[in-house]
C-alpha cells in the first residue's frame, strides 16, 4: 500500500470508527422513540414508555402542569419511577402490556436481526481494513468498503423498521399513546448509516487503480522494442 493511499484509510478508519461506535450505542440502548398517553388531568400520574430493540421501559411521571409542546405525559426526562422490561424476542410467551397491536413483536423482531446483520457486516470490513496494511493486501478495501456499505445500508432499514412499528402503534385504535418523538438512540442509528455509507464508498474509490493523468502517460512510459 503506498503511503499516500494509507493515509486515505486512516482517515477514513477514524469516520469508521466513530459510525460504528454510533451504531453500537442504538444497538445496546433504548432511547430509539418516547410514547405518550394523554393527560386527562393534572396533579396526577401518568405513564410515559421510550423503547429501543431489546427492551421497553415505562416512567411513572407525576404531572403539576400541561407540557407547552402538547397534551401528552412528559417529558420523559423528568423524574418519576422507572421500570424496565426485555421483549421476549425468541422465546414463546404472553406479548407485552404496552403492544396492544399484535404485529408490533414482529417489528421488533426484524429490526434485532437487521442490526446483528448489520454489525456482522461491520466486523468483517474491519478486520478486511486491519489486514489491509500488509505487504501487497490494498486489495482486501475493496471487500471492506462493501461490508461498510452493506452495514449502512441494514442500518437504514431498520431504523426505516422501528419507524414503521411506532406509526403503527400510534394509528392502532386500540392504543393509549397518542404523542411520539424518535429520541437520541435513533439519532445515532441515522448518523451511523451516514458515515458507514460514505466511509465504504471512501475505501472503494481508495482501492481502485490510478489512472494516467494523460492518455498517452501508459504508452509514452514503455520500454521500445528493439530490433534484432
Amino acid at each position: 500500500m503506498f503511503e499516500e493511499q494509507a493515509t486515505k484509510v486512516k482517515i477514513t478508519s477514524v469516520v469508521i470508527l466513530v459510525g460504528m461506535s454510533s451504531m453500537l450505542a442504538a444497538v445496546v440502548t433504548d432511547h430509539w422513540a418516547v410514547l405518550s398517553p394523554r393527560v386527562e388531568k393534572l396533579n396526577a400520574t401518568c405513564e410515559a414508555a421510550h423503547f429501543g430493540l431489546w427492551r421497553l421501559c415505562k416512567k411513572s411521571i407525576f404531572i403539576v402542569e400541561e407540557d407547552p409542546q402538547g397534551k401528552g405525559c412528559g417529558p420523559i426526562s423528568l423524574p418519576g419511577a422507572k421500570n424496565c422490561s426485555y421483549f421476549k424476542h425468541f422465546t414463546s410467551g404472553e406479548e407485552a402490556e404496552v403492544f396492544e397491536v399484535k404485529t408490533q413483536k414482529e417489528y421488533n423482531i426484524s429490526a434485532a436481526a437487521i442490526a446483528i446483520f448489520s454489525l456482522f457486516f461491520m466486523i468483517l470490513g474491519t478486520l478486511c481494513v486491519i489486514f489491509s496494511f500488509g505487504k501487497g493486501r490494498d486489495y482486501l478495501l475493496r471487500p471492506a468498503g462493501m461490508f461498510f456499505a452493506f452495514a449502512g445500508l441494514c442500518i437504514i432499514i431498520c431504523v426505516e423498521v422501528m419507524r414503521q412499528s411506532v406509526k403503527r402503534m400510534i394509528d392502532s385504535d386500540e392504543t393509549i399513546w397518542i404523542e411520539y418523538y424518535y429520541s437520541w438512540s435513533f439519532t445515532c442509528a441515522c448518523a451511523s448509516f451516514t458515515l458507514l455509507i460514505l466511509s465504504g464508498v471512501a475505501l472503494l474509490l481508495i482501492s481502485m487503480p490510478h489512472m494516467p493523468r494523460n492518455p498517452w502517460e501508459t504508452c509514452m512510459d514503455a520500454e521500445p522494442d528493439t530490433l534484432d
